[in-house]
């Protein structure tokens, strides 16, 4: 049985509701961020819509939030009339208690995008560089721009084969890097980094560097988390989402975890927004429910062995993803490949330009995968020639990167 936390006992500001609710926002915080919806939709050619089609383009997961997330949810609504502030310290609590963590060492946030750009405007500047992996996930990148840090790039190691960060090249790479950012099991490329090897690079790192950890997808695999570097008080701050797995992309709802002297650091950037509580309330319940990561781990799996053994055997390579998404070289360039798929309704990743001939396919339901195969053999068999991806949309468009697609 999952310990359960009372709510009334919560009652009353923590710490962490004071900094969340009383320290004022910093002025960076009030600049614009992207999240994987945002990257994902710049992706998608004009003639796409939401609404229409199916959509295996940005790492959501189309099972929802759980039956009882939902029914919480649901619960909840009639009080929705009231802030109910002191219900937004349980689920960090219910985490907390589960991952034998100081409470104190855990902030909830709506989703993690939030505390990953406000991490990376804390800990960077023109002086403290940010270093990431490419291919890897952007919008570290987009923060950086807002802190006016520089942005050192580094392939992942071994490419056509574990795909893995290449942790001795990230040290290397700054004298005094800001913030080192690790997202295990990796996005876009589903593969992972070995333990070791971010142990190693958390005790190699200057002193003053922080390494963000991004466990946005870490139920999906066997790997150990990096929780336990938070326990011994290293200089990590671990990210964690309830967008994936459990279900709740649009609902928001998130963790950062560190000390609690650098989650003091990155929390006033986040001004005084309250928590929506029915993404509070269905954190809560999806916590609680002891089969929900194995069950969905094991299904989202299964669709991706068989999605990727079905590819090999066409002949096409994919990345060796253990997440729920993973590459798949196309061996042309994959703008055209991703424009012709969207013609028939079937909206795949981006490009990375690191990787041109490169998509990036989540992981959907069986009967998602299924039109999937054949909408990809169709237009495999055909000709993409002239099909282009729309220009960037909105902010995207203004704010050109070389990073994106």
């Amino acid at each position: 049985m999952l310990p359960s936390v009372d709510p009334v006992a919560s009652t009353g500001f923590s710490r962490r509701s004071f900094f969340r609710f009383a320290a004022g926002a910093s002025a960076l915080a009030t600049a614009p961020f992207l999240t994987e919806s945002h990257l994902a939709l710049a992706a998608i050619p004009k003639f796409s819509d939401p609404n229409i089609g199916i959509h295996i383009d940005a790492n959501e997961n189309p099972m929802g939030p759980c039956d009882a997330a939902r029914q919480a949810i649901a619960n909840i609504i009639p009080r929705g009339g009231r802030y109910l502030f002191p219900l937004e310290d349980v689920p960090a609590q219910i985490f907390a208690k589960q991952e034998g963590l100081d409470p104190e060492s855990v902030i909830p946030f709506a989703g993690s995008s939030e505390p990953l750009h406000f991490t990376v405007l804390a800990f960077t500047s023109k002086d403290k560089p940010l270093v990431v992996a490419d291919p890897g996930y952007e919008a570290p990148m987009w923060a950086a721009q807002v802190s006016g840090a520089p942005v050192i790039k580094l392939p992942l190691a071994d490419p056509k084969g574990a795909a893995s960060h290449d942790i001795k090249a990230m040290l290397a790479a700054s004298p005094n890097p800001g913030v080192i950012y690790i997202c295990n099991p990796n996005n876009p490329t589903g593969t992972v980094t070995p333990h070791e090897q971010i142990e190693y690079a958390v005790n190699s790192a200057p002193k003053d560097t922080v390494i963000l950890i991004d466990e946005a997808y870490i139920h999906f695999c066997d790997e150990p988390s990096s929780l336990h570097f938070v326990k011994e008080g290293k200089n990590v701050i671990v990210l964690r989402t309830f967008s994936k797995i459990y279900g709740m992309a649009g609902i928001r709802m998130g963790f950062a975890i560190g000390r609690p002297d650098l989650l003091a650091k990155i929390v006033p950037l986040g001004g005084q927004n309250s928590l929506p509580i029915t993404a509070v309330t269905a954190a809560n319940a999806s916590l609680r429910d002891e089969a929900l990561v194995p069950s969905r781990k094991k299904a989202i799996g299964d669709t991706r062995t068989e999605t990727i053994a079905w590819l090999k055997s066409k002949g096409y390579s994919t990345t060796p993803s253990v997440s729920n998404c993973f590459m798949l070289d196309v061996g042309r360039p994959g703008k055209e490949v991703q424009a012709a798929l969207a013609a028939k309704e079937m909206f795949v990743g981006r490009i990375w330009p690191a990787w041109p001939n490169s998509l990036r396919i989540t992981v959907g339901l069986p009967d998602e995968m299924l039109a999937f195969r054949k909408a990809f053999t169709e237009v495999m068999s055909g000709s993409t020639a002239g099909l282009e991806p729309a220009p960037l949309p909105g902010r995207l468009a203004a704010h050109p990167h070389t990073h994106l697609s």
